[in-house]
């Protein structure tokens, strides 16, 4: 299994953002093992502060650099991301040299109550995730438009065609983190045999 950091763009707890994240880990029970990522509670990116890094930073890169794969999972402010999230991204490519962000598997997904379904917001996350140095993926893409009960309140997705289609995002996603990483369990296995 594949531990995921996952970053949802929206701290509000009725997010249609960290709904379709939860129906998108409830499709990869026994592949992914998300693992949600605090953000709400970093300071605004200031390289003064490097003298002294917060807490929060630190775990925040730690948590990062624990995770087999990233997936950013966004809503649209004003045809583009989230500051949270923006700032989420930039304090873990720093210090120079020091990314946690380096050749580390990564995807996106966002939802959204218009049509577009964050096109605008992913189309800038595809410009930024690629310079810190995440390997993203780029195909299939999840353009996602918030309907009533299209997932319900335990995160299945009740949409068969939907259904469907996010299936496959995780059977894709699944196989870009195994171009990059092996399955937590299997490190396990080996270091249980080697002791």
């Amino acid at each position: 299994m594949y531990r995921v950091a996952v970053f949802v763009g929206s701290t509000r707890p009725t997010s249609s953002n960290l709904k379709l994240a939860k129906a998108l880990e409830k499709l990869a029970a026994g592949k992914l093992e998300f693992q949600y990522i605090k953000i709400d509670n970093l300071p605004f990116y200031d390289d003064a502060l490097w003298n002294d890094p917060p807490a929060e930073v630190m775990r925040l890169k730690r948590e990062i650099a624990a995770a087999d794969a990233v997936l950013f999972v966004t809503p649209e402010y004003n045809r583009s991301i989230p500051g949270i999230l923006k700032n989420a991204i930039d304090w873990p490519s720093r210090p120079f040299g020091e990314s946690v962000w380096t050749d580390k598997p990564g995807a996106i997904a966002g939802a959204t109550g218009g049509v577009s379904g964050t096109a605008a917001a992913q189309v800038h996350l595809r410009s930024i995730l690629p310079v810190v140095g995440v390997a993203l993926m780029g195909r299939p893409e999840i353009y996602f438009q918030s309907r009533p009960g299209a997932i319900d309140d335990d995160y299945t997705i009740t949409d068969e065609r939907l259904r469907t289609n996010l299936n496959i995002w995780v059977e894709r996603f699944t196989d870009w983190i195994g171009m990059f990483a092996k399955p937590q369990q299997a490190v396990e296995d080996i270091e249980r045999k080697t002791a």
